[in-house]
C-alpha cells in the first residue's frame, strides 16, 4: 500500500535531510505539504546537505513543476546560506529529464549533482566544504 504522502522528509541528522518520493501521485495537497516540509528543514538555520532520493517517485504534474521552480526562487537566500549541496539520487532516465526541466525553469544557488545510488550522493555531500552560519 503506498502512503498518501508524496515525500517522506527525515530530518533526524541535523546535518543531512533524506527526502524520500514514495511514489504515490501529488496531489495539490500532499505537494504543498512536501513544500511547506523541506522548507522546515531551514528552521532552526543550521547548515545543511539534501538527498533527493526519486528512486520510486513518480513525474509530477507540471503545474507541480512549476511550483517546486518558484519554491526553489522564493526561498533562493535561504538555500544559498543555509544549504551545502543538494544531491539527487535518480536512477530514471525520464525523471532526469523532468529535474532538467525544472532547473531550466529555476536554477539552483548551491551546487547540485545527480546519482545513481545513495551512497555516492552521501559521499559527494560530506566532500563539500561546510561553512559557518552565523
Amino acid at each position: 500500500m503506498k502512503s498518501s504522502n508524496y515525500a517522506i522528509i527525515d530530518q533526524s541528522d541535523s546535518s543531512l535531510i533524506y527526502i524520500t518520493f514514495t511514489g504515490s501521485k501529488a496531489t495539490d495537497a500532499s505537494f504543498k505539504r512536501y513544500l511547506d516540509e523541506l522548507e522546515s528543514c531551514y528552521d532552526e538555520r543550521n547548515y545543511i546537505g539534501k538527498i533527493f532520493d526519486a528512486t520510486n517517485a513518480t513525474i509530477p504534474k507540471l503545474r507541480h513543476q512549476k511550483l517546486q521552480a518558484k519554491w526553489i526562487e522564493r526561498n533562493w537566500l535561504l538555500l544559498k546560506t543555509y544549504c551545502k549541496g543538494t544531491a539527487y539520487v535518480i536512477p530514471s532516465t525520464t525523471l532526469r529529464t523532468v529535474l532538467k526541466m525544472i532547473l531550466s525553469m529555476q536554477n539552483q544557488p548551491v551546487p547540485y549533482k545527480i546519482f545513481s545510488d545513495i551512497e555516492s550522493a552521501k559521499e559527494w555531500l560530506n566532500s563539500l566544504e561546510s561553512k559557518k552560519v552565523k
